[in-house]
C-alpha cells in the first residue's frame, strides 16, 4: 500500500508538470489578399510553438482566437484556423469576399493556445496577442466613366490655343493603379484637334469658320488597367469668325541676286489692325550683317588697294604689318583668321603689345596726322563691359600710345577705350603745354562688333570717324597737371608705357587693350576729305527707303549709321503700310559676298485704351544673297612654248616672256533660248552665254617652275617706272614675282608685256618654264595658269667647246621630244652647220644604238603576232608571220636641222588619205627624213607618227 501511494504522488507531480510553456508567436504580421477572395497570405507565416514539445497536448497547438483591432470591427470578418496541431502552423482567411471599395485595409489581433494536459484542454496556456494588417487588393473591375456627355467650346479663328477645352473621367477602383486615367484618345479620325493625357484638347491648325463652323467629334479614356470608358464623350467646338491682327503678306525668305541694285524687301506687307483705334505705330527693321566680314559687306580688295580706288592720299604707314624679316615686331602676335583675307591680330590686354621700332615711329612724326584701324572690343567670344561699378572700375584699354618728335619739340597722343568711351589724349608740347582730352560715348566702342576708326588730327581740330560717319567730341576738357611724359620717341600698339618711362631699362606696359585690331595705319599730313573715309570704310550693304517723296504726312523714317536699322514712325495706318513697302536692301558691289542676313521686323502699337491695345509679335526671316556669277578671268595669246636663240637672252634688255599676252574677264549667264528653238523647230533651252566686262585685277604672279631662279645666272626684268607710275607695288624673290594693286585689265596687260627674262653670259640651258595667274577680290577670284616652256636654239659652234658635248649628245638623243615642243614656234633661220668632226662619233653612236633598238622591236612584233596566230587557231601559216597593217616604220636622218624638221611638220598637217604615202621625197636637199602615214586595221583613222 505504502509503495502504491509513493507512485501515485509521483504520477501526480509529474502531470502537474507536463504544461508549463505557453505557445508563441510572431508580434506582427503583414497579410495581403485579393479582392473577392477570402485566403490572406501573411508575412512571416503563421505557426505558433511551445516549448513543451513533443508532449502529446501540452506541446500541440489547438486553434487561435481573432480579436477585434483598433476599430473593434475587424475581427468578425477573419477567422483562424490550425492546419497542423504539432507544427503550429495556421491559415487566416476572411469570412466572406473582400471588397477593396468598401474597406481597403483591415487590423485586428491573434492569440495562439495549446492543447492543455488532456484531451479535455484543461489548463491549456494562451500566447501573447499579434497584430495583424491586412491590404485588401484592388481588381479592375470598373471601367472610367466621363463626368459629362458632352463638353462644348468656342474659340475665334485663325490661332492656335494652348487649351480650349478639357474633358474629365473618373474611375471606381480602388488602387492608383485602376483608378486613375492614363489616357485620353479622340477616335473621330480627321480632326484638327489633339488631346492630352489630362484631358486638354487643343487645335493642331488654325481654324477657319468659313472651312467649317462647327467640329463635333468623339473622345474615350483608358485607366491604367487599359479598361475603356463605358460611355463615349462628345465634343463640339464652334469657331467664332474674328478678325486677325498682325502683319499679313509677311515673307520668311527674300532673295537677292547680287548686282540687282536695291529691290523691296516687304512689297506685299500691310498692317491689319482690326478697327482698333490706333494713334501711333512705330516699325523697327533689323538687318543683321555682323558674320559678314568686317561687320558688313564692304570691297574685299586689299586696304591698300580700296585706298587707292577711292583716291585716298598716299604715304600711309602700316603699324601692324604682317610679319617678316623686316617687320618682326608683329610676330609675337597671335593673328586670326579673316573673311576678307586681311590680317587680324588678337590682343589679351597683358603680354600682347607691339613696340613699334624707332625708324618706323619717326616716319610718322608730325603734329598733323590721321590714325585709322579696324577695333573689335573684346575678341571673338569676350562680351566687354559696358559699364563698371563704383569702385570697381576697370583701366582704360590703350589702343594706339606714341611720343613723336616734331621739329623742336616732342608731342604725345594715346587713343583708349573705356567702357562705351573712346577718348583721345593728346599733349602738344611734353615740356611746356598741357594735355587735353576729347572724349566721345560711342554705342559702337562696346557692341562687340567690327568698326572702323579713322581719327584726323591737326590740334586743336580733332575729327573723329566711325564707319565713315562723322561724331564730335561729347566732351574735351583740360587733363591737369600730371608728370610730363619723357621726351624720347615710342609708338606702342596695345598697350602704354608705366610711369618708369625715364628708366628705359624697367620699361613695362599698363593699360592693356583687350580685343582685336586690323590695318592700324598712320599717315602724316593733310587730313582725308569726308567723302574719300565714307568711301574707303561704309558699309556697301544696307537697308534704304525707296522714294521719300512718296512718304505720306506724320510719317517718320530713321537710318543708323551703318544702315542696318532702318526706323519707321507714323499715325496713319494707310499712310504707314505705303512706307513699309517701301522699305528696300541695296548692296552696290557687283560680287556681293553670298549667304544669309537675319532680318527681324518689330512693331509697337499705341491705342487710346492702354488696356486692350494690340501686341504683335516680333516677325523673324532671312535675307539670302545668292552666288553672284564668278567672274571668268582667262589669260591667252601666248603659246606654250617660247624658242629664241641664246644671246639673245643674254642681252642688256633680255626677251619679253608675254608680248601677245591677252586677258578677258568675262561673266557666264544662263540664256533662254525658247525663241530661238520655236523659230528652228526645237525644244526651248537654257544657254551658258559669256559677256566680257570691264573688271578690275589686284595681282599676278609669275613663278618659275622646277629650280627657283639663281641671281647669280637669271633674273626676271619689270619695268620699275611703269608701276610706280600706275600704283602699283611688287615682291620680287627668287621664288615669284608678284605685282599687287587694284587696276584695270589693260594696265596689267601692259605691265605684263613687259616682263623680260635676262640670264647671265654662258648660263643657257636648253628650257626653262614659267608660270602666270592673275585674280581679283583679294584673290577671291582666280584666273586660268598660263604655263609657258622657253627653248634656248642653242648653235653648233657651240658643240666644239667640250662643255656642251653631254647637251648636244642629249639635243640628238630625244629628236622626237624638241621636234613636238617646238612645232607651234616662230622660229628664226639659223645659220646652217655641218656636223663637225668633233661630234660625229657621237652621232654614229646614236644611230647604231637606234638601230639596234628596232631590231629588238622587230623581233618582239613577230613573236607576239606569232604567239596571236597560234591562239586562234585559224589563218594560214603565211599569214601568221605576216606585219600587221599598224607596224611602226620610221626613218630618221639624225643629220637633219632644226629648221628642216620644223618644215615637215608643217608640211605632213592634213596628209595621210592613202593606205601608204611617202610625206617628203627623199630626194628633198632640204629634209631627208621620211614620215610614213599608215592606217589601223579596223578604223582607218590615219595616225602620225
Amino acid at each position: 500500500l505504502t509503495l502504491i501511494q509513493d507512485r501515485l504522488a509521483f504520477l501526480i507531480v509529474i502531470i502537474s508538470q507536463t504544461n508549463k510553456h505557453k505557445p508563441w508567436i510572431e508580434t506582427e504580421y503583414q497579410g495581403i489578399v485579393m479582392e473577392n477572395d477570402n485566403t490572406v497570405l501573411l508575412n512571416p507565416p503563421l505557426f505558433a510553438l511551445d516549448k513543451d514539445a513533443p508532449l502529446h497536448y501540452a506541446g500541440e497547438i489547438c486553434g487561435f482566437r481573432v480579436h477585434n483591432g483598433p476599430s473593434g470591427s475587424s475581427s468578425v470578418q477573419f477567422e483562424a484556423v490550425v492546419l497542423d496541431r504539432s507544427t503550429g502552423e495556421g491559415l487566416v482567411r476572411s469570412k466572406e469576399p473582400l471588397d477593396c471599395e468598401s474597406q481597403r485595409e483591415h487590423s485586428f489581433t491573434i492569440q495562439a493556445y495549446d492543447c492543455g494536459e488532456g484531451p479535455d484542454g484543461a489548463n491549456s496556456k494562451k500566447s501573447h496577442k499579434a497584430t495583424v494588417h491586412v491590404r485588401v487588393n484592388d481588381v479592375n473591375e470598373f471601367s472610367p466613366v466621363f463626368v459629362e456627355r458632352r463638353y462644348e467650346a468656342s474659340v475665334p479663328e485663325g490661332r492656335l490655343f494652348d487649351h480650349i477645352v478639357r474633358v474629365e473621367a473618373l474611375d471606381a477602383d480602388c488602387s492608383p493603379q485602376y483608378s486613375q486615367i492614363c489616357f485620353y484618345d479622340i477616335i473621330t479620325p480627321n480632326v484638327p484637334f489633339v488631346i492630352d493625357n489630362d484631358g486638354n484638347i487643343k487645335n493642331t491648325e488654325p481654324l477657319d469658320s468659313k472651312r467649317q463652323r462647327v467640329h463635333t467629334f468623339w473622345v474615350t479614356a483608358f485607366d491604367c488597367g487599359k479598361n475603356r470608358a463605358q460611355a463615349d464623350a462628345q465634343v463640339v467646338v464652334t469657331v467664332k469668325p474674328s478678325c486677325k491682327p498682325g502683319w499679313i503678306g509677311w515673307s520668311k525668305r527674300v532673295e537677292y541676286t547680287p548686282g540687282s541694285g536695291s529691290i523691296p524687301l516687304f512689297p506685299s506687307l500691310h498692317l491689319e489692325t482690326c478697327e482698333e483705334t490706333v494713334w501711333n505705330i512705330q516699325a523697327t527693321v533689323e538687318l543683321q550683317t555682323g558674320h559678314i566680314g568686317k561687320g558688313c559687306d564692304r570691297d574685299s580688295y586689299s586696304d591698300r588697294s580700296v585706298r587707292r580706288l577711292c583716291g585716298a592720299v598716299r604715304g600711309e604707314v602700316d603699324l601692324l604689318p604682317p610679319p617678316s624679316p623686316a617687320a618682326n615686331w608683329t610676330s609675337a602676335l597671335p593673328t586670326l583668321p579673316s573673311s576678307d583675307s586681311s590680317l587680324v591680330f588678337s590682343f589679351n590686354g597683358s603680354t600682347h603689345v607691339a613696340m613699334v621700332p624707332d625708324s618706323i615711329a619717326a616716319a610718322v612724326s608730325g603734329d598733323h596726322f590721321t590714325l585709322q584701324l579696324w577695333m573689335r572690343r573684346g575678341g571673338i567670344n569676350t562680351q566687354p563691359p559696358t559699364n563698371q561699378a563704383r569702385g570697381n572700375r576697370r583701366e582704360e584699354e590703350t589702343i594706339v600710345c606714341s611720343t613723336v618728335k616734331n621739329d623742336d619739340s616732342f608731342s604725345h597722343y594715346s587713343l583708349s577705350v573705356h567702357g562705351c568711351r573712346l577718348s583721345l589724349f593728346y599733349w602738344p608740347d611734353v615740356s611746356a603745354a598741357r594735355p587735353v582730352k576729347f572724349l566721345w560715348k560711342l554705342e559702337q566702342v562696346c557692341d562687340s562688333e567690327w568698326h572702323h576708326l579713322s581719327l584726323s588730327v591737326q590740334f586743336p581740330s580733332v575729327t573723329l570717324y566711325v564707319d565713315g560717319v562723322t561724331f564730335d567730341p561729347a566732351l574735351i576738357h583740360d587733363n591737369g597737371a600730371i608728370p610730363n611724359p619723357a621726351p624720347r620717341q615710342r609708338l606702342v600698339i596695345g598697350a602704354c608705357w608705366g610711369n618708369d618711362w625715364l628708366q628705359p631699362l624697367s620699361l613695362h606696359y599698363v593699360g592693356g587693350y583687350r580685343g582685336l585690331l586690323s590695318g592700324v595705319t598712320v599717315r602724316p599730313g593733310s587730313v582725308e576729305p569726308h567723302s574719300v573715309v565714307e568711301c574707303l570704310y561704309a558699309c556697301r550693304e544696307g537697308l534704304d527707303f525707296g522714294d521719300l517723296e512718296t512718304l505720306g504726312s506724320g510719317m517718320k523714317v530713321h537710318v543708323n549709321p551703318s544702315q542696318s536699322v532702318l526706323v519707321l514712325e507714323g499715325d496713319d495706318i494707310e499712310s504707314f503700310n505705303r512706307a513699309v513697302q517701301q522699305v528696300t536692301y541695296r548692296n552696290s558691289l557687283r560680287f556681293a559676298t553670298p549667304g544669309v542676313r537675319p532680318l527681324k521686323l518689330t512693331t509697337s502699337l499705341r491705342c487710346f485704351n492702354e488696356e486692350s491695345c494690340l501686341t504683335l509679335r516680333q516677325l523673324e526671316g532671312y535675307l539670302v544673297v545668292l552666288q553672284p556669277d564668278a567672274p571668268q578671268i582667262s589669260l591667252s595669246g601666248v603659246g606654250p612654248h617660247l624658242a629664241r636663240p641664246a644671246p639673245e637672252f643674254e642681252g642688256p634688255r633680255g626677251v619679253p616672256l608675254f608680248p601677245e599676252l591677252r586677258i578677258v574677264c568675262s561673266l557666264s549667264h544662263a540664256v533662254n533660248t525658247a525663241a530661238q528653238g520655236m523659230e528652228g523647230g526645237g525644244e526651248p533651252a537654257n544657254t551658258l552665254m559669256s559677256d566680257a566686262v570691264a573688271h578690275t585685277l589686284d595681282g599676278c604672279e609669275v613663278q618659275p617652275l622646277g629650280e627657283e631662279l639663281n641671281p647669280e645666272r637669271e633674273e626676271l626684268l619689270v619695268d620699275m617706272d611703269a608701276l610706280r607710275e600706275r600704283g602699283l607695288e611688287i615682291i620680287n624673290t627668287t621664288a615669284y614675282i608678284a605685282i599687287t594693286g587694284a587696276e584695270s585689265i589693260s594696265v596689267y596687260e601692259d605691265v605684263l608685256r613687259s616682263v623680260r627674262y635676262r640670264l647671265a653670259k654662258g648660263s643657257a640651258r636648253f628650257e626653262r618654264r614659267f608660270r602666270l595667274s592673275c585674280s581679283e577680290m583679294n584673290g577671291r577670284y582666280t584666273s586660268n595658269e598660263l604655263t609657258l616652256e622657253v627653248n634656248f636654239l642653242h648653235s653648233l659652234d657651240s658643240l666644239y667647246h667640250p662643255s656642251h658635248l653631254l647637251a648636244s649628245q642629249q639635243q640628238f638623243l630625244h629628236p622626237s621630244h624638241h621636234s613636238g615642243e617646238l612645232s607651234g614656234h616662230t622660229l628664226p633661220n639659223p645659220h646652217r652647220n655641218s656636223v663637225v668632226p668633233g661630234a660625229a662619233t657621237v652621232i654614229i653612236m646614236v644611230c647604231v644604238g637606234f638601230l639596234v633598238v628596232m631590231v629588238i622591236l622587230g623581233v618582239f612584233r613577230i613573236r607576239s603576232i606569232h604567239r596571236r596566230g597560234e591562239g586562234t587557231g585559224g589563218g594560214s601559216k603565211e599569214d601568221s608571220s605576216q606585219w600587221d597593217d599598224s607596224a611602226l616604220t620610221i626613218i630618221v636622218n639624225p643629220m637633219e636641222s632644226y629648221e628642216s624638221r620644223m618644215g615637215i611638220s608643217a608640211d605632213t598637217e592634213g596628209e595621210g588619205e592613202e593606205d601608204e604615202e611617202v610625206v617628203e621625197s627623199p630626194d628633198d636637199a632640204n629634209d631627208d627624213q621620211r614620215i610614213i602615214i599608215k592606217k589601223e586595221g579596223r578604223d582607218g583613222n590615219p595616225r602620225r607618227y
